[in-house]
């Protein structure tokens, strides 16, 4: 995929290949450039070299799981003010307020509607300052 200049750049964290995916593609075809990382730690490392406009994160994955990746983000100053997405399963209050406590953007639960997704997208980054 060709990268337009004023293209906003999302990285994708989904440990399951097909939600992944689709996923990816959906927001492709919303015109954003899509980095995918397969769990916590390779989000982590394609997050320091992409520098994305925008995270998206399952929290429920293998060695990392989405807070562990957030919190170890905002740690950096590079991180501390990218909007961030879950995108998951979990609907359970707590899992919830501790997104809030992380200062998750959205919390979107599975399964979701594309358009609900490609809508929260276009807000958040809309609403991000530049820099």
């Amino acid at each position: 995929m060709e990268v337009q200049v004023n293209m906003k750049t999302i990285l994708l964290i989904e440990d399951n290949d097909e939600m992944r995916e689709n996923t990816a593609e959906i927001l492709e075809l919303g015109n954003y450039h899509v980095i995918t990382a397969w769990d916590g730690k390779m989000g982590i490392e394609l997050a320091t070299l992409s520098g994305p406009d925008l995270i998206i994160s399952d929290i429920t994955m293998p060695k990392m799981d989405g807070f562990d990746v957030i919190r170890s983000l905002r740690k950096s100053v590079l991180f501390q003010r990218t909007p961030v997405i879950f995108l998951t399963a979990r609907s359970e209050k707590e899992y919830i307020s501790k997104a809030q406590e992380l200062g998750v953007n959205v919390y979107l639960t599975k399964p979701y509607d594309g358009t609900e997704l490609l809508n929260a997208v276009k807000n958040i980054i809309n609403q991000k300052p530049s820099l």
